[in-house]
């Protein structure tokens, strides 16, 4: 019998995936934002997209949704009318890959190993949400295993490998010249965090990537959430401490002997409420947590079933 998280986990998996289905792309505005030296941001439907741009070309990390692709090859044309010359992925979620093949044929698409192993299989079998197997030409073409570093328009592009995080497969680019640096979807702006346990993803992975991330950056560097508008170092300060936050309550709990449904009856985070409002609510995140401080070791905890 499955247990009432569970339930509950796929219902809003389905919930996420009906409303992705009725969007209508065509009233989605694309549109760019200049961050820092060389880097512009590109807002419309999903992840952020950066962009680096100068004489040598174009540089896309992330591309949204397969439908977007015209609006965003327009939006970077009002910017530069040089080529596009490579695309990155943050990680495999499909509002991040979704152009993938939109853009293969213009520019090799770069990712870390396990992004083209995710696309490539589909979501896992326990896995409340589901995606399809990627084909061929929406599959990363040169992938690396701990850092790989692209040199174009004058800096020295580095994208590396922050395992266990939001999924197994995370990238964070770092645009050093720029003093930009683009965090995929280990930190997000919209509230408590979607953690895609059954692609390898941790709370305390998260926390960790977040704290290594930024003890690698000036104080004054331009963040690009993975969704959410351009933020500081600060604002991650402040991300992370609310996930400390929530693992040291959840945490708590469990060293009094309580139960998952205790915790969320008793609503343990509570305090963080105003934060659940979004895709991943209170009692969703406590979830999360709670499976991951109880797994035995080596063992993969479920956490919410949203994908985002």
């Amino acid at each position: 019998m499955r247990s009432p998280f569970a339930v509950t986990a796929v219902c809003l998996a389905a919930a996420l995936s009906l409303n992705a289905q009725q969007t209508d792309f065509s009233k989605v505005d694309v549109k760019a934002e200049k961050v820092g030296g060389s880097v512009y941001m590109l807002t419309g439907e999903g992840g952020n997209i950066g962009l680096s741009v100068g004489d040598d070309g174009v540089l896309i990390v992330d591309d949204q949704f397969a439908p977007l692709a015209p609006k965003i090859k327009a939006a970077i044309a009002g910017i530069t009318s040089k080529p596009i010359r490579f695309v990155l992925n943050t990680h495999w979620h499909g509002d991040h890959t979704g152009g993938n093949a939109a853009f293969s044929g213009d520019a090799p698409v770069i990712a870390q190993d396990n992004v083209r192993k995710r696309l490539a299989a589909g979501s896992a079998p326990t896995s409340p949400f589901k995606a399809e197997p990627a084909p061929k030409e929406a599959l990363p073409v040169i992938t690396f295993d701990n850092s790989l570093t692209v040199h174009i328009n004058g800096e020295d592009i580095r994208a590396l490998h922050f395992a266990n995080g939001h999924t197994d497969g995370d990238s964070i680019i770092f645009f050093p010249s720029s003093n930009v640096v683009h965090m995929g979807d280990d930190f997000v702006t919209y509230g408590l965090p979607f953690v895609d346990v059954s692609s390898g993803g941790s709370v305390r992975g998260m926390i960790a990537n977040d704290e290594k991330a930024m003890a690698a950056v000036p104080d004054d560097v331009k963040i690009i959430p993975g969704h959410g508008p351009v933020s500081t170092k600060a604002d991650v300060a402040k991300f992370i401490a609310m996930l400390q936050g929530c693992v040291s309550a959840v945490d708590a709990g469990i060293k009094q002997g309580k139960s998952l449904e205790a915790l969320q009856k008793e609503q343990v985070l509570k305090q963080f409420d105003a934060l659940g409002q979004g895709f991943v609510k209170t009692a969703d995140f406590t979830a999360t947590i709670y499976n991951e401080l109880t797994a035995a070791p080596g063992a993969t905890s479920q956490g919410s079933g949203k994908h985002h």
